[in-house]
């Protein structure tokens, strides 16, 4: 590229960002009464996947709503608004659903999403699918936010990804038309702070349940997940019992961490899964605990709609499910905090050996986790028109923004 043509893009794309940030993105749309985000949740939710099992325990038993906040749907549909806004970013031009598209199982096409000012987050969005049954009940890979309602506010502060203040972000908010009346129905007054923020932002995130996919159809249908499912095709029940299955027995093993029917991990927190030998350029969760056992350890995020997240893992190395696949098969590393569900007797990774059929047969099945009627219910969708972009009739979308 000359230095011409580059100067002139470096211009075109500063005068993009400079317009967006000025864009009058509307008023959000919203429904009278608002819509209703009470989850009914499936029968299976409430019973242990496998009883007596201390990580397969029933679903409900992981929920980690407070009870000093608790999602109605005034709530939800504040935390909906504010999580569309792009006024939470510093020049206007980012949303916390511009890197959780609901299309996307609310996670980002991109291996590292890109903040208000151009650069790129340290890690992969992680998706949000059923983040309301994680026990642990904290949030980021690194699980550094002890809540979803501290999580909420630390993007918002990050100088990369929206680089406001919280000072900052609750004058602009008391600015805006519409903030007094959906704060005043879902805490009973007007008053705009970030803690309620927060708790809106919290409260949507924790409604966002998918109970509707393909998987759920055919669990309906069946007295326990072990038994076939009747609306499965042979590769898809080959998958399953390959999934929960352990690797002693011939299985895979996946169920050992995503675990219950919602497929998130169990109590124990952020593991290592031996991506690396070494893991001195990412720590994971031993930045936040500062214990050996969590060296180069993450969060293990739900498989609810897992095939539309890719890419995959904590740095988004992996474009594929099939590519996921192949690294629990023959790519575990051997460091030396891998969990121990990864290694052999011998204290060596582990080696799967999958067929190639058994390879494609376990991708088959996680892609009947994707739930269409979630990825587009419009109780969880941009509730702003968008009409905006200076005015013109068409936007112009450069690497992502509008």
């Amino acid at each position: 590229m000359s230095s011409l043509t580059g100067l002139v893009a470096t211009v075109l794309f500063g005068c993009l960002v400079a317009s967006a940030a000025t864009a009058d993105q509307g008023d959000p749309i919203l429904p009278s009464p608002p819509y209703d985000y009470f989850v009914d949740l499936p029968a299976y939710f409430f019973i242990p996947a496998v009883p007596g099992s201390p990580t397969q325990i029933a679903v409900i038993d992981h929920d980690n709503t407070p009870a000093t906040n608790p999602t109605t749907s005034d709530g939800a549909t504040l935390g909906r608004v504010l999580f569309y806004d792009k006024d939470l970013s510093a020049n206007s031009t980012v949303a916390c659903g511009s890197c959780h598209e609901q299309a996307r199982g609310f996670s980002d096409a991109r291996t590292l999403s890109v903040g208000f000012a151009g650069g790129n987050t340290r890690r992969h969005s992680m998706g949000l699918s059923e983040a309301r049954f994680y026990q642990r009940g904290r949030a980021f890979w690194d699980e550094r936010a002890q809540t979803f309602e501290v999580q909420a506010l630390t993007p918002i502060q990050d100088p990369v990804e929206m680089g406001m203040t919280l000072p900052e972000l609750e004058t602009r908010l008391a600015q805006k038309s519409y903030y007094p009346e959906l704060f005043a129905a879902a805490f009973g007054d007007p008053a705009i702070t970030a803690d309620r923020i927060g708790m809106a932002l919290a409260q949507f995130v924790r409604s966002l349940v998918s109970v509707s996919s393909r998987y759920d159809q055919g669990r309906a249908m069946v007295a326990n997940f072990n038994q076939p499912f009747p609306n499965f095709t042979a590769q898809e029940n080959q998958g399953k019992t390959l999934f929960l299955m352990p690797p002693q027995n011939g299985g895979a093993g996946c169920g050992g961490c995503h675990a219950t029917e919602a497929f998130v991990n169990d109590q124990n927190g952020p593991i290592n899964n031996g991506l690396d030998t070494d893991t001195t350029v990412d720590q994971g969760a031993f930045e936040t605990f500062g214990t050996p056992n969590f060296l180069g350890a993450f969060k293990v995020p739900s498989l609810r709609n897992v095939g539309v997240r890719a890419p995959y893992m904590h740095d988004g190395r992996f474009a594929t499910l099939a590519e996921v696949v192949e690294h629990y098969n023959s790519g575990v590393q051997p460091h030396p905090n891998l969990d121990n569900r990864l290694r052999l007797p011998n204290g060596n990774p582990i080696r799967l050996n999958l067929s190639a059929a058994q390879k494609q047969a376990l991708v088959a099945f996680m892609n009947t986790l994707t739930d269409s009627a979630f990825l587009t219910d419009p109780r969880y969708s941009d509730p702003f028109p968008h009409a905006g972009c200076g005015g013109a009739t068409e936007c112009i979308f450069v690497d992502g923004f509008e």
